[in-house]
């Protein structure tokens, strides 16, 4: 098994309704972790933010995650998002860009990834359905632009650490480097995060991924990966 293919990508929310929230997490997921704020129809056209390129860890079977930002998706099958992808196949490191918009499938962008480097993601209305999908390398010194046709709700807006699905499956969520989501903002302001926003990813009824609470200005927070 290679690199994923970009028609084995599905970057869906799974939540868990039924499951109680822990003591200072939001919300439960088998395949999310990080931040998500919800709000009425049309209530969010602009997010960014910045995080670092996490570093993968040996794992026995392969295994895979991706960082990103994103709009929809908390409750709904619409999304747009770009970010980065850190998977551990045949006992090799993996590291790249895409951007996506179910229910396309992902698209990858040809530029060079490694771990550490500074992201700068940000995803923005411009008229009627069309939206810009920018993703910039701060430390390699390029950025990427597509402009799209999206028509979502704009009900969500996301800073996720993910466990995608692959070939139809929820992956093994790789083991990482802890990814700090820094300058977040939504509609050009800081979303003020809180506590209640934030969510586990839960694997086989253990927990796998976390985020830490916000920062005071709450606009900032660390995920971390709890798979030994």
């Amino acid at each position: 098994m290679g690199i994923l293919t970009i028609d084995q990508w599905n970057h869906t929310c799974q939540l868990d309704t039924s499951a109680k929230p822990r003591r200072n997490i939001g919300w439960i997921s088998s395949n999310w972790s990080g931040y998500s704020i919800t709000e009425k129809k049309g209530a969010f056209k602009r997010i960014s933010a910045k995080w670092n390129v996490p570093f993968v860890r040996p794992s026995r079977g392969a295994s895979y995650s991706s960082a990103w930002i994103g709009i929809d998706g908390f409750g709904n099958s619409n999304l747009i998002q770009t970010g980065t992808g850190h998977e551990f196949i045949d006992g090799k490191a993996h590291y790249y860009a895409w951007w996506e918009i179910l229910p396309a499938s992902v698209t990858i962008i040809p530029l060079p990834i490694q771990p550490g480097d500074r992201m700068l993601a940000s995803i923005i209305k411009r008229s009627g359905s069309n939206w810009l999908i920018c993703l910039r390398n701060v430390s390699r010194n390029w950025t990427f632009r597509t402009l799209q046709r999206y028509n979502g709700p704009q009900t969500s807006a996301e800073w996720i650490v993910e466990a995608p699905q692959v070939n139809g499956a929820l992956a093994t969520m790789a083991r990482l480097s802890p990814v700090a989501f820094s300058c977040c903002r939504v509609n050009g302001k800081s979303p003020k995060l809180t506590a209640d926003d934030g969510g586990i990813m839960l694997q086989n009824l253990s927990v796998t991924s976390i985020p830490s609470n916000p920062n005071k200005a709450g606009d900032g927070f660390i995920v971390k990966s709890v798979r030994q």
